[in-house]
């Protein structure tokens, strides 16, 4: 279970000038924190890892702090997800600055599904906080359902929601690449 999203950084503008600067400022700084997503993503996965491996060995009061430590990096997934928030809205604000219609048109259309995958990452985050508390209630020792299954199912359709529309976004922002370099 992995969440990739990729920022462009390596982009090139022939004609600077027909791009605003704050929208390459915000998709810069977005592609920065979408990094940053990215590291924290990955960091949550290797620590489920951990957390079932310690879980096998019955380990809980280790496993308890892997989970408390794993429910911070969500809160911090779900606060970078609104800080790309902030920089896809950013970038909205100076779309009627870009000359081209289809260079418009394909913008839009990035930051549509980008928009789209920060709603999708805010429910990753939601998701993998509520698993992480029905682990560190698992470990506690209190019987009940636990839904573990039910949420690591939706926490799966989240991350498959969210490399859709990384995708289909990175897509438009080539396209919106090769029309301002007139490829």
């Amino acid at each position: 279970m992995a969440v990739v999203i990729i920022g462009t950084l390596g982009f090139r503008f022939l004609s600077s000038n027909i791009i605003p600067q704050d929208f390459i400022d915000a998709r810069i700084q977005g592609a920065i924190i979408a990094q940053n997503i990215v590291g924290l993503s990955n960091q949550s996965v290797n620590d489920l890892g951990k957390i079932n491996q310690l879980d096998q060995q019955g380990n809980y009061v280790e496993a308890t702090n892997v989970v408390l430590e794993t429910i911070q990096k969500s809160k911090d997934i779900r606060n970078q997800a609104v800080e790309l928030s902030n920089q896809v809205s950013k970038m909205t604000a100076a779309l009627s600055g870009i000359n081209s219609f289809e260079a418009r048109q394909a913008a839009l259309e990035a930051i549509s599904n980008r928009l789209a995958l920060i709603g999708r990452l805010i429910n990753y985050s939601d998701y993998l906080a509520q698993l992480l508390q029905a682990l560190q209630t698992k470990f506690a020792g209190q019987r009940g359902n636990h839904n573990v299954e039910t949420i690591i199912n939706q926490i799966n359709a989240e991350v498959t929601a969210i490399n859709s529309f990384n995708g289909q976004s990175t897509q438009a922002m080539n396209r919106f690449d090769a029309i301002v370099n007139g490829r």
